[in-house]
This record gives structure tokens, sequence and C-alpha cells, in this order.
């Protein structure tokens, strides 16, 4: 049932939306995985799907501010096929989406030439595709079912296609590796030449195969090795590290992950997906069936306050404009954080460097601590 929101001022935006679609399916799930996600069969795909353009439609109806952002994640959205093509028709006959949006669907290595034609030809301008890895053991090992060989053919399919915009996720620190093995998975990240890599040291998440059968992972002093040597080789590769988890080629930056960390607003649809509108946050429940029945949010919390902004903020490499929040008071105590080189002071403007992206919730926990006490 869906409960009732707080009552609270009318937040003002001045940036346009996001949407956020979840395709809730995988037909296997990989074992560190804890993102929401179901086996389906034909029937349910088919039911979801339904269920899913009629919230498109109502939500559509709820808000008409433009667009400028789409992102199809899951799961796996590539199990949809030539249903893509319907899924972008009705995003676009319900919404107010901006001419020169970015529209991005998450894939697999795995996806088929007709969802990669059908997308190209509905909008989608930007793939984000989940590799991992260059290596097949480390692959087997994450419950991948493609080959280092398939990533590549499955990028360069791609780009065949005509899709330029192309992301892939790259996971580090895995189970038994150390630099040697960082070296080879980054050479090949950077010989697949594509403009995004989204990388993340791989955390064992509740309710995943990992945790009931954890394999043997890097230590603490390790993890930081590969991160920080991850962080410099992509840096001299010409990629910007401008959030910590993502580098890209100048110009291609996630505009939708962008929000996210601005603090901007984005409606999610779909079992598991959140939303921030009108200064509230919001989801829908993990559940397929229920969201098929009836899809309703249930409320979260009040957002955009200035915490969370500064929260957000300081995971960008652009860091925190503290004039902005009037907190140029609190420089000096972060003076200890700029000598341990956890951190950059240009004038008002603080950000987090590689080394304090590692230990990034501490400082910024120490950071809204400070804050606290000056509002």
């Amino acid at each position: 049932m869906q409960q009732p929101f707080r009552e609270v001022a009318p937040v003002k935006f001045l940036h346009n939306s996001g949407l956020y679609i979840h395709i809730p399916f995988c037909n296997k799930k990989c074992a560190y995985c804890d993102f929401y996600s179901v086996i389906p069969s034909e029937n349910l795909k088919n039911d979801y799907l339904s269920a899913l353009l009629g919230d498109i439609k109502l939500k559509g109806g709820q808000y008409d501010r433009p667009f400028d952002t789409v992102y199809i994640g899951g799961g796996t959205p590539s199990v949809l096929g030539k249903n893509i093509k319907t899924l972008l028709d009705a995003i676009k006959d319900n919404f107010n989406v901006s001419a020169n949006a970015e529209i991005t669907t998450e894939v697999n290595p795995d996806v088929s030439d007709e969802f990669l034609e059908y997308g190209i030809n509905s909008g989608i301008n930007r793939i984000s595709i989940g590799l991992q890895s260059g290596n097949d053991e480390e692959l087997k090992i994450l419950g991948r079912t493609h080959t280092a060989n398939d990533g590549r053919d499955a990028v360069n399919r791609i780009k065949s296609m005509g899709y330029k915009n192309i992301s892939a996720d790259l996971m580090i620190a895995l189970p038994n590796s150390n630099l040697y093995a960082l070296q080879s998975n980054l050479d090949y990240f950077n010989s697949l030449d594509i403009p995004h890599i989204s990388s993340y040291i791989l955390k064992v998440e509740s309710n995943t195969k990992f945790s009931k059968f954890t394999p043997p992972l890097p230590d603490d002093d390790n993890c930081a090795q590969q991160y920080l040597a991850m962080c410099d080789y992509f840096e001299n590769m010409g990629y910007s590290h401008y959030e910590i988890s993502n580098f890209s080629k100048p110009g291609f930056e996630s505009k939708h992950n962008l929000k996210y960390w601005n603090c901007e607003e984005y409606l999610g649809l779909g079992p598991s997906a959140h939303s921030f509108m009108d200064g509230k946050r919001f989801f829908y429940p993990k559940n397929i069936k229920n969201y098929i029945i009836s899809p309703n949010t249930e409320f979260e919390d009040i957002g955009g306050e200035i915490l969370e902004k500064i929260m957000l903020k300081l995971r960008l490499k652009s860091g925190l404009e503290l004039s902005e929040f009037g907190l140029e008071n609190i420089i000096p105590k972060l003076d200890i954080y700029k000598t341990n080189q956890l951190i950059r002071i240009d004038g008002t403007r603080i950000s987090l460097t590689n080394k304090g992206m590692l230990v990034s919730n501490s400082i910024i926990s120490a950071v809204l601590e400070l804050v606290y006490e000056n509002i």
C-alpha cells in the first residue's frame, strides 16, 4: 500500500530530471551481485512489460517536466530483445524527453544484434556493458558466463552498430588477485578503446553467493594498492577520474549518474527503483509480483538537504565549493587531511585525492560533522 509523504516545503530545481527504468531479469545470478533480479519465464517478462508500460503512462502524466537522461538498468535489459523499441516508444510518448537526451542501457556480452539494432534505432546512444574482468579464471569465479574474448567481441559488435558512447564495468581486488593480475586487466580494458570505465572494489554483500561461500580476498593494503595503481593507470591513459568509481575521456561522463551525485531530481520505475522528486525520496519494494499487480511506491525520506548535498558532491573530483554553503570557516580544521594528502584545498573548494577516495566514508563523515556544527 502506498504510504503518504510527509508535508514539506516544495524544492525548486534548476536542472532537468533523469529517468531510471529497472529491468529485473537475469538468466543467471552472479556470485557477487545483490541487485534485485529474478530468472524470468516468457509469461513473467510479458506481464512485467505490460505493468511497466502502464506505470510509464501513469507517471508520465504526473511529471510534466523535461527529462534529459534515461537509464535502463537491471538485471539485464537486453533480455527485452526487440521489445526495447516498445519500451523506448512508451517513454518518449509519455515523458518530455529532451531531443539531445543521454539514453543508456546496460547489456551483457551476450547481447543480441537484434537488441542493439532496435536500441540504436529507438534512440539509445550510450551502452554500459558488464565485463568485470579480462581474465577467464576471474570471470568463472565471479559466476560470469562470458570469456574475455566474448567481452572484446561484444564491444567490437557494439561499435560496429554505430554506438560511440560505451562504458564498461571493471571489478578489482578480486579473489586471489594481485598487482600483476590487475595490470593485465587494466591493459585489457585500455585496449578496448572505449570512453568510459566504471570500476569497483569487490565487496561481499549479504544475500549473495559470495556471502555464503566467501573466496579468499586481498587484504586492505592490497586493495588500496590496486585501487591507487588503477587510478594512476587510467589517468595516464587520458581518462579523468571524475568520481570515486568512474573514469571518462573528456565529454563522456555519465550525465545520468551525475544527477545522483549532484543531488538533482530523478524518477525510478520498477521493483527496487528509487526516486528523488519534489524534495522527497521514495522507492518501489523489491517484489516483481506486487509491482505487476499494483505498482505502488513507499516513502523513504526527505531529500536534497545540505548534509546530503555535501556528502554526494564530495564523491566527485570537482568536490565541494564551501562558499556556496557559507562554510569557509571550516577550512583550517581540514588542514590535517591536506597534510596527509587525503584532500585538496583550492581557495574555498575542497576535493578528495585518489588516496582520500579510498577512505572517503571517514573523510566525508568528518566533514559532515564539521558542517553540522556550523549550520
